[in-house]
């Protein structure tokens, strides 16, 4: 396998791995659906479940700004460098949610059972954390992807290291999600609304056929930048060394 196609099955694969993300909705549901979790005895395996899944998560995100760097700044340096730090800076915020709902488990174990008083300051503890985790989700996965769309839509698009329909849904649906999640932070769009649906489906499609085509396909060959990068290479002759 060459070093090019290497990347792209990595990228792709880890683009994949995202997607360990979904089943973490059912996972968190204790924590995140019951007020009284952080003094209940509802198991919180789920919940640990969820934040190692979480925390796979985090580091895919962070590879695929990595990874796809060294190929991506053959079209644009500026751009490219700009879907890393927005790669990073959406795992950082994932990272603050799932620290927020591990400590709730802390407290749990901790603490133990409480009643009267100390159970109401303890309940209340652990709903500013679940708030916690809600802000961060809001902005790590809700608001950010919106723009890694639209910066690592653009630079596939114009590359043509892959299909230009693929980087499309990015485009359009970068927007998208971006006004559905700023919507919902001033309080005038819903979670579970129709426009926040229809904002993250190409969102859903867009990563989900970039990750297959890469894993599958890798980059295409005819691509400007990757038929213009060897050729940009100097020549070595034997005898006398770069012509």
């Amino acid at each position: 396998m060459t070093s090019l196609r290497a990347t792209a099955f990595v990228a792709g694969l880890l683009y994949l791995i995202t997607y360990l993300a979904l089943p973490t909705v059912a996972l968190y549901a204790p924590v995140l659906g019951d007020p009284g979790f952080v003094t209940g005895s509802v198991s919180e395996t789920g919940v640990l479940w969820g934040a190692a899944l979480e925390l796979l998560v985090v580091l895919a995100i962070a590879g695929t700004g990595v990874v796809l760097y060294p190929v991506l700044r053959r079209q644009n340096e500026g751009v490219a460098l700009g879907f890393v730090a927005s790669r990073l800076f959406e795992a950082g915020v994932i990272t603050v949610g799932i620290i927020s709902l591990l400590s709730i488990v802390t407290l749990r174990q901790d603490l133990g059972p409480v009643v009267g008083a100390e159970a109401d300051a303890l309940a209340i503890t652990g709903r500013s954390l679940v708030a916690a985790h809600d802000w961060s989700f809001l902005i790590g996965q809700g608001l950010l992807p919106g723009i890694n769309a639209l910066l690592l839509g653009t630079l596939f698009y114009r590359s043509r290291l892959v299909p230009r329909i693929i980087p499309l849904m990015g485009l359009i649906g970068g927007p998208l999600l971006i006004a559905a999640n700023i919507g919902r932070l001033v309080g005038i769009n819903d979670q579970f609304s129709v426009f926040s649906l229809i904002a993250v489906a190409p969102i859903f499609l867009w990563e989900a056929s970039l990750g297959l085509w890469l894993v599958f396909k890798g980059f295409r060959k005819d691509a400007p930048i990757m038929v213009e990068a060897p050729a940009q290479a100097p020549a070595v002759s034997p005898a006398l060394g770069v012509a």
